[in-house]
């Protein structure tokens, strides 16, 4: 697995995201209240919001276009909503954060 350097967790918001541009589209990555990291692609399923300007709590992220909820584990909206987006696995290594595109 090829991993890509993001830059330090704490240049993440707590509760909040990064955007990384990668030649098949903007990544969101986002940072939860406990530390975790999670990266979806920027664009809800339902209207491409950019859902890194969402919402972030739990292991969720809401759409700031229609509130659509997304699960960051899965990229499955949640609820009665269906559609998906996709998810790219993440680690943390020494304060750093990395994403496998």
């Amino acid at each position: 697995m090829s991993w890509t350097e993001v830059g330090p967790l704490v240049d993440i918001p707590k509760k909040g995201s990064r955007v990384l541009v990668t030649a098949e589209g903007d990544v969101a990555v986002f940072r939860t209240s406990s530390d975790q990291v999670f990266a979806l692609f920027d664009q809800c399923p339902h209207k491409k919001g950019p859902l890194s300007q969402g919402l972030v709590y739990d292991n969720r992220v809401a759409c700031p276009l229609h509130n659509w909820v997304i699960d960051m584990n899965s990229g499955e909206a949640t609820g009665p909503d269906e559609g998906c987006t996709r998810t790219f696995e993440t680690k943390i290594d020494n304060g750093t954060v990395f994403i496998s595109l």
